[in-house]
C-alpha cells in the first residue's frame, strides 16, 4: 500500500510513520511533506498514493486548500488537535480522524475504516468533497476585515486593505494608511499579528507589521537582514529582523 503523509511538525511525522509501518507492515511511505504549497506540487508530479494521512494546519494555512488547487480523489485520514465538536462533518461522511496525541489503537480503527472503504470503493467517496469544503469552512479562521479608529470627534470604519503597515511607538500602536495618515489602534502587534490575514500581513520585526502592497523596494543589509522601503513612511530604518528573512521570503513568493 502507497502511503502518503503529511504533517509539518517533525516530531508528529517520525510518531506517525512509526505507528503506520507498525500498523500496516507493508505500507511503503512514499513522500513525506509538511506544508500545502509541497503537498500540491508533489500530486503534480507523481502518481496519487492509495491512502493519506493529513494534518489539518499546516505551517502555510489549512490543508483543505490542498483540495482546491489539486484533484485528490483518495481516502483521507485526518489527524487534528482539534476538538471532536468541530469536526463531525468527517464523521458523519465517512472522513475519519484522528486526535493528537495519535495512539496505536486509534490508527488501527482507522485503518480498518480505510479498508471497509476501499472494499466498496476504489475512489473517494463523492460527498467527501462537500465534507472538505464544509470542515473549512467550520475550522478556517476569520481575521479581521476592518478597524473603528477615532477621527477627531468622529468614528471611521477603515478597510483592512487600506492600511499600508502597522508599527509601534512609545508604547502605541498606529495604523498607517494609504492617504499616509496614521491612526491609533487599541490593539497591540501581539494582537494586531494573530488578527490579520498572514496571507496579506507579515510582522517583519518586533516594532512592525507590513501589508503586501507597502513594500516599494527589498535592499540587501548586514548581518543577512533586509532593509525595507515602505510606501508613505518617515522612518528609513524598517529592518526585517534576520531570524525573520528567510521566512518572509517564502511569505512574499507564494
Amino acid at each position: 500500500m502507497r502511503i502518503l503523509l503529511i504533517e509539518d511538525e517533525p516530531q508528529a511525522a517520525q510518531r506517525l510513520e512509526k505507528l503506520v509501518r507498525t500498523v500496516i507492515p507493508h505500507a511503503a511511505i512514499v513522500s513525506t511533506l509538511d506544508t500545502v504549497k509541497n503537498t500540491v506540487k508533489w500530486f503534480q508530479s507523481n502518481p496519487a498514493p492509495e491512502l493519506i494521512f493529513m494534518d489539518i494546519q499546516l505551517a502555510d494555512g489549512i490543508s483543505f486548500s490542498i483540495f482546491d488547487q489539486v484533484e485528490v480523489n483518495v481516502p483521507v485520514i485526518f489527524t487534528t488537535a482539534y476538538d471532536e465538536y468541530a469536526l463531525k462533518a468527517f464523521k458523519v461522511n465517512s472522513i475519519d480522524y484522528l486526535l493528537k496525541p495519535i495512539d496505536e489503537d486509534s490508527l488501527r480503527a482507522a485503518v480498518r475504516k480505510y479498508d471497509q472503504l476501499t472494499s466498496v470503493r476504489t475512489t473517494a467517496p463523492d460527498h467527501m468533497v462537500e465534507s472538505i469544503h464544509l470542515a473549512m469552512q467550520m475550522l478556517s479562521k476569520k481575521y479581521k476585515e476592518r478597524f473603528v479608529i477615532k477621527v477627531g470627534e468622529h468614528l471611521k470604519s477603515v478597510e483592512v486593505g487600506e492600511i499600508l503597515f502597522f508599527f509601534s511607538l512609545e508604547k502605541t500602536t498606529f495604523a498607517q494608511t494609504r492617504d499616509a495618515r496614521k491612526h491609533i489602534l487599541d490593539f497591540t502587534l501581539d494582537q494586531l499579528a494573530e488578527l490579520l490575514d498572514p496571507k496579506k500581513c507579515f510582522r517583519i520585526n518586533r516594532r512592525y507589521i507590513v501589508s503586501v502592497d507597502s513594500i516599494q523596494d527589498m535592499i540587501s543589509y548586514p548581518n543577512s537582514r533586509l532593509k525595507l522601503v515602505l510606501k508613505n513612511i518617515e522612518d528609513q530604518d524598517v529592518i526585517v529582523a534576520r531570524e525573520r528573512v528567510q521566512e518572509f521570503k517564502d511569505w512574499l513568493d507564494r
